[in-house]
């Protein structure tokens, strides 16, 4: 299983927000950024900052890619 977040991506460019703007409005460290980047498993209460900041749910923004 990958996790996806491209639909975190396409909202934030959608929005005209870069992940700076995101790790400052919705209060997240370079550490949870650098694990979307990577597409690596981040904590539930990170996506609910996400999602609270980008007004959306979790399905908008994380998808998982079964192979």
């Amino acid at each position: 299983m990958v996790i996806s977040y491209d639909k975190l991506w396409k909202l934030l460019i959608d929005k005209k927000m870069n992940k700076t703007d995101l790790k400052d409005q919705a209060g997240l460290t370079f550490n949870i950024l650098a694990r979307l980047g990577k597409r690596q498993p981040v904590n539930l209460e990170s996506l609910y900052k996400i999602c609270k900041c980008l007004n959306c749910n979790i399905g908008d923004i994380v998808e998982f890619e079964f192979e």
